[in-house]
């Protein structure tokens, strides 16, 4: 096996997903007009979309010893995932929190699903700690509407012992904060119509594990506008790795 760039921990997914013309309300049913299963997880996503990209990737993750279980360790395949650290057990079903790692000591982490009373350790421990508005919501008890709020959060996280604090905003792009640049930074994305934004933050976190790992000297900023690229045109397709551009399908100016 040749030495991974970018290893994730986390979780793997599978997806069950109802097109429909809007939300039920509580107890109500309603027609969807599209139903369809796909491959989820956000530390599974993550490494899909580096591996997409080019980068050489190991998931290390569990999934049950059921038939998602098997057609997940197919899909790794398939992406051209290694899958030696893909375990199958008897007694759990698929799912779980992620985590981002890449192999030059440098740590990217996600705090999905977010804890108000997360280990103080994960701050310390992380190099770029990366969220968006809901979970910088849950993890400071600032509600993220803008920019200017993004900025307040980037700059408790950096308080709380990370080197680089991001925070995504979405179709707004993301902010960025670090020790050494402690002015926050509106980093926007391009304007797209989306058609499913389902899983974009994963394409933007796996996008920049790929940039980490393989363009290590180019300046954070320019990572970070690429990765909303990527994760725009994400948006512009349906599903959750489906919806994962490969690079060949890229600009080529992204590379």
């Amino acid at each position: 096996m040749a030495l991974a760039e970018v290893v994730v921990v986390g979780s793997c997914m599978t997806d069950l997903v109802s097109l429909t013309p809007r939300l039920p309300k509580a107890g109500e049913t309603i027609h969807g007009h599209k139903f369809f299963t796909g491959f989820g997880g956000k530390g599974a996503n993550q490494c899909v979309q580096a591996a997409r990209l080019g980068a050489k990737t190991s998931m290390i993750c569990k999934v049950g010893k059921d038939s998602f279980g098997n057609d997940y360790i197919e899909n790794f395949k398939k992406n051209g995932i290694p899958t030696e650290f893909v375990n199958q057990v008897e007694d759990a079903a698929t799912g779980a929190a992620s985590i981002v790692v890449n192999s030059e000591v440098k740590t990217l982490f996600n705090p999905a699903p977010a804890l108000a009373d997360l280990n103080p350790e994960f701050y310390t421990h992380s190099d770029i700690f990366c969220c968006n508005e809901s979970e910088a919501e849950i993890l400071t008890g600032i509600t993220v509407g803008n920019a200017e709020d993004a900025g307040r959060v980037g700059c408790i996280l950096l308080e709380r012992g990370c080197k680089t604090a991001i925070v995504t905003l979405g179709p707004e792009g993301c902010v960025m904060v670090s020790k050494n640049a402690p002015t926050p930074k509106h980093v926007p994305a391009q304007k797209v119509t989306p058609v499913d934004t389902t899983g974009a933050g994963d394409s933007f976190v796996g996008a920049l594990a790929f940039y980490l790992a393989y363009y290590p000297h180019l300046p954070l900023e320019e990572m970070l506008k690429r990765s909303n690229c990527i994760a725009s045109i994400s948006v512009q397709t349906t599903g959750t790795q489906t919806s994962y551009p490969y690079r060949k399908n890229l600009p080529q100016n992204l590379f």
